[in-house]
């Protein structure tokens, strides 16, 4: 079976937005109250991060649940590790995630400014300066027979699809505007010319848009 590349859980606003442009060590997604967008998944029994044993179940829960399924690698994009811009300043920065990142497999950081591997927990970090079909091709190895999640943020997921190279995407609209910020997509019919779609909305009122190869 083929390794796929996939987009998962991936959260944007009724008309696209992904996240801001002034990101900081403060701001991760450089918007104010960014849980207005993703807030559906910490609602869920299976969130990973609960601890009061409730949540709810259901589609969110599904799509929740289904995150680390048959993953065996990610690929993210440096604004997706940290805040930090240019040459690794302080390479004690290990990312917003703390001693026990969420990914549980190798990571690929895309990024033009190189800075040795390293591990936390069972994550490993890998900093690569590629095209996106060369790092593919190493989380691929990396993955070991595994699928490929793509974590984002929005500007490397449209270089993974203007490359052609994504197989499956779930996006989760959230039933607000922002207005402005990075853009997935002007309109989700963008990517209809290459994808089917088949949206279902949870009890939340997020609307799961589910994409895969024609």
């Amino acid at each position: 079976m083929d390794q796929l590349l996939r987009v998962m859980n991936f959260c944007v606003s009724r008309d696209g937005v992904a996240a801001g442009e002034a990101q900081s060590l403060e701001e991760p997604f450089g918007l104010p109250h960014p849980e207005r967008l993703f807030g559906w998944a910490g609602a869920t029994a299976s969130w990973p991060m609960r601890e009061d044993g409730g949540g709810s179940r259901g589609l969110d829960d599904y799509f929740t649940r289904d995150f680390a399924r048959n993953i065996g690698a990610e690929i993210m994009g440096r604004n997706k590790f940290g805040p930090q811009r240019g040459p690794w300043e302080d390479l004690d920065w290990t990312g917003w995630w703390g001693d026990e990142p969420p990914f549980r497999t190798p990571v690929f950081v895309m990024t033009h400014h190189g800075r040795p591997s390293f591990s936390l927990s069972d994550t490993t970090f890998h900093f690569v300066d590629g095209d996106p079909a060369t790092v593919l091709k190493q989380a691929r190895e990396a993955a070991r027979g595994q699928d490929v999640r793509l974590g984002g943020g929005v500007t490397t997921i449209r270089e993974f699809l203007d490359a052609d190279l994504v197989d499956t995407l779930h996006v989760a609209v959230a039933p607000l505007e922002l207005g402005s910020g990075l853009r997935l997509w002007e309109s989700p019919d963008e990517l209809l010319d290459r994808f089917h779609r088949e949206v279902v909305t949870g009890a939340s009122g997020i609307a799961h848009h589910l994409f895969w190869r024609k």
